[in-house]
């Protein structure tokens, strides 16, 4: 009976074994996560590197089909007026203003050639809108290519999507240590014409302060790195901005004191004391910054410096500190959503990771600019003179002389 009466017992666990069970999976579930995390980010990092090195591979392509780098600041103009309204009109007379990035040239060069040929040609869409070839200024989100998303241009780390942004990009042109006058490279509009390369200031002003792997509006080539292709960058990281106020992504409009303050100390917006003591990472809620639609990377088809510019004045991650409004020029660093730097694209094809502590020089000293605005004030800072910011500047510039003999 006795036997029978103990087969009738269950095996089982206690609450209390089951308590302890679950906390150890529990414990565990808590160590692997951050694994999981970490080995999904650098599946992420490598991507982007991918994409960086289709870049490098697209440039030289092109280079060697044109033997010229794609031009920075490009596109089908109307050589009467150089208005901004009669630039974005819907009847097929729009024009681009010369504002189309060096990402426009390479689109057939990194298979994107079904959408180079939709730009290739005028347009009609069944709402009524119709658009020359190459389209409006690319500030207009009615043109259906300055909206598309292309996989390439983008960082899977970076998770900026969708409105207020149209396509928006994660990779850059480097115009080197200087920012003066990549609003409009060398060629201007006089008041009643374009002078395609032509006016001497805007030639002189960009032959000494913008002296990296592009220049607004002006053909380059390989010859023309003179500090050799593997010691200059030519693209580089820069995150897009997500409407939260971050100092990399959006730009800081409080009143500077106008483009020398700027110009002749680099760290001006930071020393303006804006930055939020809690989220150094942000601008306070008290600083005034640009609008909704003006925030870093959101347009990939527009060269001006917040969209598709980086200089390499400030270390990467950095501050933006832009002169006036959202289409001037300023300080542009590098930034990115990885953990501690930035990919940068050499012009070599190389693709390096730079950390946020590379040597970066007096991040106070005046940037190198010639002739600037209507004083044609000169900088404290010789023109051609090396880099001021370090190893980092120095890699910036495409033809200054500097010997990079460290590992970076």
């Amino acid at each position: 009976m006795a036997s029978q009466h103990s087969s009738r017992f269950t095996l089982g666990f206690t609450l209390v074994e089951l308590l302890v069970v679950i906390s150890i999976i529990g414990v565990l579930v808590g160590l692997l996560l951050p694994a999981v995390q970490a080995a999904r980010e650098a599946a992420r990092r490598m991507s982007c590197s991918n994409n960086v090195k289709q870049i490098g591979l697209g440039l030289h392509n092109y280079h060697s089909t044109h033997h010229q780098l794609p031009i920075h600041g490009v596109g089908p103009t109307n050589e009467n007026t150089n208005s901004t309204s009669l630039a974005d009109k819907k009847d097929g007379s729009a024009f681009t203003r010369l504002e189309l990035t060096y990402l426009v040239g390479l689109l057939p060069f990194i298979e994107q050639q079904a959408l180079w040929e939709q730009m290739s040609e005028p347009m009609q869409e069944s709402d009524g809108d119709i658009w020359p070839a190459f389209g409006p200024r690319p500030w207009n989100g009615n043109y259906p290519p300055w909206a598309t998303e292309i996989s390439t241009f983008r960082c899977p780390s970076d998770p900026g999507r969708g409105v207020p942004a149209l396509g928006r990009t994660n990779y850059a042109a480097c115009t080197g240590d200087g920012f003066y006058d990549a609003e409009h490279g060398v060629t201007v509009w006089n008041g009643s014409r374009w002078l395609y390369n032509r006016d001497p200031t805007a030639k002189k002003r960009a032959r000494c302060g913008l002296r990296g792997a592009f220049v607004p509006r002006k053909s380059l080539k390989f010859r023309d790195f003179l500090d050799g292709l593997s010691n200059t960058i030519a693209v580089g990281e820069i995150m897009t901005g997500l409407g939260d106020r971050d100092k990399r992504s959006v730009g800081f409009s409080n009143a500077k004191g106008g483009f020398f303050k700027v110009a002749n100390n680099p760290k001006r917006c930071f020393e303006l004391g804006y930055i939020d003591v809690a989220r150094p990472q942000f601008w306070t809620s008290s600083a005034k910054v640009y609008g909704a639609v003006s925030e870093r990377g959101y347009r990939w088809a527009d060269f001006h410096t917040l969209q598709s510019q980086f200089n390499t004045i400030l270390a990467p991650n950095s501050e933006i500190c832009l002169v006036g409004h959202s289409d001037t020029y300023g300080i542009a660093p590098a930034s990115s959503r990885h953990q501690g730097g930035v990919h940068v694209l050499m012009a070599d094809g190389a693709v390096k990771f730079i950390t946020d502590s590379i040597e970066a020089g007096n991040s106070n000293s005046p940037c190198v600019y010639c002739r600037a605005l209507s004083s044609g004030t000169n900088s404290v800072v010789p023109e051609g003179s090396k880099s001021p910011y370090g190893l980092w500047g120095a890699l910036g510039t495409r033809a200054s002389r500097e010997s990079v003999s460290t590992d970076f």
